[in-house]
């Protein structure tokens, strides 16, 4: 997915009234405020109450649901006939601002400090996981070097200790 098109997505959101954190590999390139590397999705978390506001808006757009035989209710992936794909993952915000993600008794939750990043992608601003916790959720699966690389950066932009389990990739 290319810059343009992450921006006009985030976009017609905004314009649909639906609050979109970007997360994954565009999340760290908006908080780099800039393009770092090619990315083949754009992960995003909203809330459950926008859900179907979102899959109608891209309904119009050509997307529909792909890989369907991991999908969940709380992540899902939308795909549209020129290849591009839209990784949902869905929450829903406790008394507490924590963004609730799966079933409660799973324990899995975009913590409120999480939901408070901003970054810009090419100059547009736009929500984001904050650097701490894009970090934390860089390690909950077996690394790849370009997990080093974008964790570095935002260790390096932010002042942030790398995490041991990245030591290795040091040369």
């Amino acid at each position: 997915m290319q810059q343009p098109e992450v921006i006009e997505f985030y976009m017609s959101m905004e314009k649909c009234g639906v609050t979109v954190w970007i997360d994954g590999g565009w999340g760290v390139d908006a908080l780099l405020g800039k393009q770092t590397r090619p990315h083949k999705d754009l992960d995003i978390a909203i809330q459950e109450k926008d859900v179907a506001i979102l899959r109608d808006q891209l309904k119009t757009e050509g997307y529909q649901d792909i890989k369907v035989e991991i999908a969940r209710p709380h992540n899902f992936v939308l795909g549209d006939y020129e290849g591009l794909e839209l990784d949902v993952h869905v929450i829903v915000l406790d008394g507490y601002g924590n963004g609730v993600y799966g079933p409660v008794e799973n324990g899995e939750q975009y913590p409120a400090a999480s939901l408070t990043g901003t970054g810009t992608i090419g100059d547009y601003p736009v929500r984001c996981i904050s650097p701490e916790w894009m970090i934390k959720f860089h390690s909950a699966y077996e690394l790849q070097e370009k997990d080093f690389k974008d964790v570095s950066a935002l260790c390096d932009k932010f002042g942030i200790v790398l995490p041991q389990e990245y030591v290795r990739w040091v040369q």
